[in-house]
């Protein structure tokens, strides 16, 4: 009997451990593509610790510079909302298989209207922080309903109104408040003034293309450029399939890196 239960026990044991080896040895999920979006005033630095932390973890990271931006010299007057979805189709047809398209602030309205243009390409759609607009709004429409956000009285157009400047004391309590100091000064070090007219052109979407693509929205909940009433609005019959909450500033990719890196993974995997 003593002999019997030994056996059984030894057994269990056994299976216990077989099934625990299995479960360490899961084949790891096949790597995404991910194609990231900065938003206005920014330029592609503002996705680097992001882009390290997704490489990290075995991720094919693109960082799109969009033209009037980074070290891009275009000049403004000739910059259109077309004129960046088309710098981003490109990076994308430059890649294989279908990507993960991220989209920060106003870059929210370039990936929409570039999941409009090559929707057969896109994975899916992450916003985060960012304008989501519907068929025939502009950015400016969207910003204009938004009481809530600091950055419209802080803004300052050129005389020629296609640029739009920001004091420097003003882009650190605006954008990243949550930020380290080095953070802040990323931000301040990088700044350039922001091309105009793409916030006046409207987004062109439809429900074939664009609505076909799922989307994700990830909400900064600190955030004093997009508010979160307006996030809330924006999202409200926008097809979003989950949203995210993270509780940072606008520049929440420069503030809080590593969540924002773990709620792309985690939507990766969706």
């Amino acid at each position: 009997m003593k002999n019997s239960i030994h056996l059984t026990v030894t057994l269990i044991l056994c299976l216990i451990v077989a099934l625990s080896s299995c479960s360490d040895h899961i084949a790891p999920t096949a790597p995404k593509t991910f194609v990231l979006v900065h938003g206005s005033w920014q330029g592609p630095y503002a996705w680097q610790f992001v882009k390290t932390q997704l490489e990290q973890q075995g991720q094919t990271v693109v960082v799109v510079e969009l033209p009037g931006h980074g070290s891009d010299n275009t000049p403004p007057h000739t910059l259109t909302l077309d004129t960046y979805r088309d710098k981003v189709v490109s990076a994308i047809n430059a890649l294989p298989g279908k990507v993960i398209l991220v989209g920060h602030s106003m870059a929210g309205m370039v990936v929409s209207v570039t999941a409009e243009k090559v929707p057969t390409r896109i994975e899916k759609v992450i916003y985060i922080g960012a304008y989501l607009p519907a068929n025939g709004q502009s950015l400016l429409d969207l910003a204009n309903t938004d009481a809530d956000a600091l950055l419209g009285p802080a803004l300052i157009p050129s005389a020629d109104k296609t640029l739009l400047d920001i004091k420097p004391e003003n882009l650190s309590p605006i954008f990243i408040q949550d930020g380290s100091d080095a953070a802040k000064k990323l931000v301040v070090d990088n700044y350039r003034a922001e091309p105009a007219i793409p916030f006046t052109n409207p987004a062109v979407l439809s429900p074939a293309n664009f609505g076909s693509v799922p989307k994700y929205y990830i909400h900064t909940l600190l955030d004093h450029v997009v508010s979160l009433p307006l996030q809330k609005r924006m999202v409200k019959g926008a097809g979003i399939l989950k949203e995210y909450d993270i509780n940072s500033s606008h520049l929440s990719h420069l503030a809080m890196p590593a969540e924002v890196t773990r709620l792309f993974l985690e939507i990766s995997q969706l």
